[in-house]
Formats: structure tokens, sequence, C-alpha cells
């Protein structure tokens, strides 16, 4: 029996890996900068409650444009040409810097262009997250799929450690020109995608008209519990637990470490997350699957209640360390899970919904940790989300038995046959 080829090995995945490694490093640049110019620019006339409300509001704005374009960002990455759909996306992202580099130049920059743009690059997100990440399994083949996830998530958390760092220090000797880095980014994302080759798929099998076959990726989400509960987990757990919208404000009036001691607080989770998917992608999970995910989502809770009791920039950073690599132990799970136990005709449309829970869990989360800090403050949010993550763990174990009992991440054979649509089946039949 062959063995199975590493997936850096594959032209392909190298490019798609290139062009996600530039695309994040200046997707969270940016996103710490919009964060950053947003409270700085309303702590200008407003309080600390109130500035923490407009990070809230920049969340909500990046949101919503998931939330409403789902259903179509799903069927438009199984219809169309993922790359195609991925490279569009990159463009409008690369669009959104050049602006936000023009205005910071000009010393024009207000809360309406941040707010403008921010539903621009959610617009962007909600079509570009399906695509490429339908893209990723036909890359590769089935055995090194998880391999390939790990390594996928790398480029991601690489992006979120070595662009805010990269984004703050910049910022502060020339503000436009960390913009202009995310161009340049952007850029090369754009050059690495059209590298790649033909991509073979599967067609959509069963109804044809569009606004059925986006129910049909609904209806499979729902009926296959295992997708469900693993999407629904990470929802919950990190819309209450996240804490990435207000590191701002502990940054400036509670650690009171400035722009540079931001950039090392948004480092931080990435950095831990980047030493777990680099483990994975060379020593690959592959028992006891389920309770794993569920230990890994109650250690990132109590990673978020030691940050928001701590007084300590270096005790702050740990915890971040501690809770972003629990988080990428469970996503590293959750989307091995996702993927493989979903039909290639139904990932674009699967992967849509598990990027709108995402979206739900990061930019609806930071919206909820903003209004929430307005009200009760911005440790005691903290706090309480790490507490809401935990209970969440306990109710899913319960509620979802499915996640607790995986023990490998393949599917039985049996169980994928019968999760497929019911027009599916019935055409395998006629």
């Amino acid at each position: 029996m062959d063995r199975a080829p590493h997936p850096l090995s594959i032209h392909n995945f190298r490019a798609f890996w290139a062009a996600r490694l530039m695309m994040n490093l200046a997707q969270y640049s940016m996103m710490l900068l919009i964060g950053w110019q947003t409270y700085n620019i309303a702590r200008e006339t407003m309080d600390t409650g109130a500035a923490a409300a407009q990070l809230g509001l920049i969340g909500l704005l990046q949101f919503l444009p998931l939330f409403f374009l789902t259903p179509v960002s799903g069927w438009v990455a199984d219809r169309m040409n993922r790359r195609a759909v991925g490279m569009a996306t990159v463009a409008l992202q690369l669009a959104c810097a050049l602006v936000l580099a023009g205005f910071t130049w000009r010393g024009a920059m207000d809360l309406p262009v941040l707010f403008t743009i921010a539903v621009f690059l959610g617009v962007a997100r909600a079509f570009n997250g399906p695509a490429l990440g339908a893209l990723a399994p036909n890359l590769v083949p089935p055995a090194v799929l998880p391999n390939a996830i790990a390594l996928s998530s790398i480029s991601w958390q690489a992006g979120m450690v070595a662009g805010p760092a990269l984004g703050a220090l910049v910022y502060a000797r020339a503000p436009a020109g960390a913009y202009l880095v995310s161009v340049g980014l952007f850029a090369l994302a754009l050059l690495c995608l059209a590298t790649i080759g033909k991509v073979p798929r599967s067609a959509i099998p069963g109804a044809q008209h569009p606004i059925a076959q986006m129910v049909d990726g609904v209806r499979y989400v729902f009926r296959n519990r295992m997708v469900l509960g693993a999407i629904t987990l990470d929802l919950f757990a990190v819309l209450l637990a996240g804490s990435t919208a207000l590191l701002p404000v502990f940054a400036r009036d509670i650690l009171h470490v400035g722009a540079q001691g931001l950039g090392w607080l948004a480092a931080a989770p990435a950095s831990g997350a980047v030493v777990t998917a680099l483990y994975f992608s060379f020593r690959p999970l592959k028992t006891n699957v389920g309770p794993k995910m569920l230990g890994a989502v109650a250690l990132f809770g109590v990673a978020a209640i030691g940050f928001g009791l701590s007084r300590s920039l270096p005790l702050s950073i740990a915890c971040l360390f501690v809770g972003g690599a629990a988080d990428m132990f469970s996503v590293y799970i959750r989307q091995s899970l996702i993927q493989l136990h979903t039909p290639d005709p139904m990932r674009g449309r699967v992967s849509a919904a598990s990027l709108l829970t995402i979206s739900a869990s990061n930019e609806l989360g930071e919206a909820e940790s903003g209004f929430l800090a307005a009200l009760i403050g911005p440790v005691a949010a903290v706090i309480a989300g790490g507490v809401g993550a935990i209970a969440v763990v306990l109710l899913w174990s319960r509620w979802f038995p499915e996640l607790r009992r995986a023990r490998t991440f393949d599917p039985p054979e049996a169980a994928r046959r019968s999760e497929l649509p019911e027009q599916t089946m019935q055409e395998k039949l006629s």
C-alpha cells in the first residue's frame, strides 16, 4: 500500500496554503487597526463604555452581511468556480485596504468610513470562507485531509499572530503604510490563487432550483447531528467567551500598555493556536476526538476567566496563549469532523453554514462583548463569558451525545449514505 503524500508535496495545496497565509496576514492586520482607530476616535468624544460599544458595532456590521448572504454564498461555492470566487473576494479586500490607506494618509479617517469598510469586509468574507473552505478538500486525498486542515489552520493562525504584530509595528511609524502592507499581501494572495490548476469536484445532485439547493444545505446541517453539534458548540462557546474585541480596552485603560502592548495581546492567542496546529500537522489526532474537543472548549473558557482577572501583561498574554491553543485544538477536531462527515456536493453550503456560526461567534461575539462591556464593564463581561463557555460544554455533552461518543474522525459509510438529501438517494436508487 502506497504511503499517502504530504499535503505540501501537492502544488495546488501549496499555492492554496500560501494564498491563505498572505490573505490572513493582511486581514488580521486590518482588523486590529480598524478596532484601534475606531476606539481611539470614539474616545475623543465618548467615555470608555460608549467607546467599547462602537467596537461592538464594528463587529455587528461585519456579521450582518454574512447572516443575510450565507445561503447565497454557500450555493455559489457549490455551483461556481471556487478559486475564481476566492480571487474576487481577495480583490475586494484589497480595495478596502486601499481606501483605508487613503483616508488615514489624508488624516480624514472617521467612524462612518470605518463602519462602511466593515460592511464591505463582511461581504467579502461571506463569499470567501465557503469558497476556499470547500476548495481545500478538493486539493488533497481524503486520507491526508486532517493534516491539510491542520496546515491550513497554521496559515490562518500564523496570520493572526504576525498580522496584528506587523500592523501595530508599522502603524506606530507610518499609519497609512500599515494598510499599504495589507494591499501588498492581498496582491500576493491573488497571485498564489491564480497558480492553482483545474480542480475536479462533484456536481450538485438532487434538486436543481437554486432555492431548493440552498434549502437542501440547511436541511443537511440540521439532520446530521454530528455536524450540527460541532458547529453550534463553537458558536455559543466563542460567542460568550470571545474577548478579542475588548483588547483595545484592556490595552489602553486596564493594562495601560498602549499600541505596542495591544500587538502582543492580539498575537498571543494566535501563537498558542499555531503551536497546536503545527503539532497536529505532523501528529494528527486519531482517538477520542469528541471528548477531547469538549475538554478543549472548557479550557478555552477557563483561560478567558484568567484573562479577565489578570492585571499583569505577561499573565494576560499567557492566558490568551492558552485560550488560543485550546481553541485551535477544538477547531482542528471540529473542521475535520465537518469535512469528513459532509459529501463534496454539500461542502460549499455546509462550509457557508459553518462560516456563519464562526462569524456569529467572532463578529457577533465582538458585538456582544462590546455592548455587555458598556453595561457591566469589560472585566465582568470577559469573566461572565468564560463561565458561559464552560456551561455550554456541559450542556452540549448532554444534548449532543454524538460528540461525546466520537472516537475517530471517520463516519460509518452507512451513516454517510443516510445523511445525503432525500432526492439524492432517490436518484441513486433509480
